[in-house]
């Protein structure tokens, strides 16, 4: 592995958490991801599953895990499957976990080879009224097409056990995995820190004539030189009007003189995410209508941290909407819009914010959560929860002006007082003008 090892205690209370939510007399199962395959006999880097990951911290395909919580042999309340490797295997693809080792990154004692699995489940299945199943709930989930190992395995389990309880696992996981440990909040830490080099390295390259691509690479070496994965996500490094295009991919083009380079791209560490957004200036100073709006954005950025991210607070009736008007106060400070307007919408409560006039220049949300996944579970109740992950992200885009502006760092929700995870990566205008002109 190129990240540290991982304390399995961390796994071990995780396994803990969603034992007591389980109901009586019930089996779960849950699957490794797949190896995602190109065209012909291609295939791309394995990805853990998130869910899997989190209970076990196993980093290899075909792997699956069995909780019973209630079995009156201990063995079988947790088990482990992995794959049983050979000389072949080892030739082809590498190292695979022996038992020993796979119990000692879990926690888990009982571990089996994948050969075991199918007869295990038929003893706990005829012990056991209940299966609980997984998939893919997340809300933003629009993946046209999905049928993983999970997919498979549940239809497969509902055909042979039609006879059998079935309950949904993603809200179970789903509330256990907002709230974030000490291991957690160190392991996203450290993706945060090393985007943090990358970002400074991006300020000392960083001028005109430079094409997107070319930083898009500085990044992706700081990253992988200290043991990242490379980018927690699709990076999007969007110079002049490209930043007003909100997933910008294509990172193709020049960076030029006067103009603008907003960059959204963050380091993964041990399949935890970071996720920072920064612009600067290509030539290292700011002309000053693009200074008055880069201030603007900041102040929302200070705002969020320092006042409206609350534990308890509604994320989208109440925590989105404060935003929206303070982003309201700050556009009619940079004559984008009429105040008699904002004052007459205002007073329609029932006004929906989508065809409100900000919307025109800030159209997307203000924070998501964070953590394996880069938009993390989130709390079906939508409240910000205490040692929650979540992104503070707002953003101006002006098409007409060419350039668009947003600022995002990571934040560790906390009744008694945020913590920002990107407090060190330079944000302020001048130390950003600075730190440009000392390279």
């Amino acid at each position: 592995m190129k990240y540290r090892k991982i304390p399995s205690e961390l796994f071990t209370k995780n396994r803990q958490k969603l034992l007591r939510e389980l109901p009586e007399n019930s089996i779960t199962i849950l699957h490794a991801a797949e190896i995602p395959w190109l065209s012909a006999d291609g295939s791309m880097r394995f990805i853990q599953s998130s869910d899997l990951f989190y209970l076990t911290g196993v980093d290899q395909e075909e792997t699956i895990l069995i909780l019973c919580p209630g079995h009156p042999d201990e063995t079988m309340r947790e088990i482990l499957f992995v794959r049983e490797t050979s000389d072949f295997i080892a030739i082809w693809e590498g190292h695979k976990l022996t038992k020993e080792q796979a119990t000692g990154v879990s926690g888990i004692s009982s571990v089996r080879w994948i050969e075991e699995f199918e007869p295990i489940l038929r003893r706990l299945a005829r012990e056991n009224d209940t299966i609980v199943l997984n998939y893919n709930e997340h809300a933003r989930s629009a993946a046209p097409v999905n049928y993983s190992r999970e997919d498979r395995f549940r239809e497969w389990c509902q055909d042979l056990y039609p006879s059998h309880n079935y309950k949904r696992l993603a809200p179970l996981l789903h509330a256990i995995r907002v709230e974030k440990s000490e291991h957690e909040i160190d392991l996203i830490q450290t993706a945060c820190n090393i985007t943090a080099d990358g970002f400074a390295r991006i300020l000392k390259f960083v001028k005109p004539g430079v094409k997107e691509y070319e930083i898009e690479a500085e990044f992706l070496h700081e990253f992988i030189r200290q043991g990242s994965r490379g980018f927690a996500y699709e990076p999007i490094i969007a110079s002049g009007n490209n930043a007003n295009v909100l997933h910008y991919l294509s990172n193709d083009q020049v960076c030029e003189d006067g103009g603008l380079l907003l960059m959204d791209v963050a380091a993964e560490y041990a399949n935890y995410n970071s996720d920072l957004t920064r612009t600067i200036p290509v030539n290292g100073k700011f002309t000053e209508r693009q200074r008055a709006v880069y201030d603007a954005v900041l102040r929302i950025v200070r705002l969020c941290i320092d006042e409206l991210l609350v534990p308890g607070k509604k994320i989208r009736e109440e925590y989105h909407r404060e935003v929206a008007r303070a982003m309201e106060d700050e556009l009619i400070a940079l004559e984008l819009l009429d105040a008699d307007i904002v004052a007459e919408e205002r007073k329609d409560e029932n006004l929906p914010e989508e065809k409100r006039a900000y919307r025109k220049y800030f159209m997307h949300g203000v924070s998501h959560s964070l953590g394996l996944d880069v938009h993390d579970v989130t709390p079906t109740d939508g409240v910000f929860v205490e040692n929650m992950c979540v992104t503070v992200e707002p953003g101006i885009y002006l098409p007409e002006e060419g350039f668009g502006i947003r600022l995002e760092n990571d934040i560790i929700v906390r009744s008694s007082g945020n913590v920002d995870l990107m407090a060190h990566i330079p944000i302020e205008a001048d130390e950003i003008e600075a730190l440009m002109a000392d390279s």
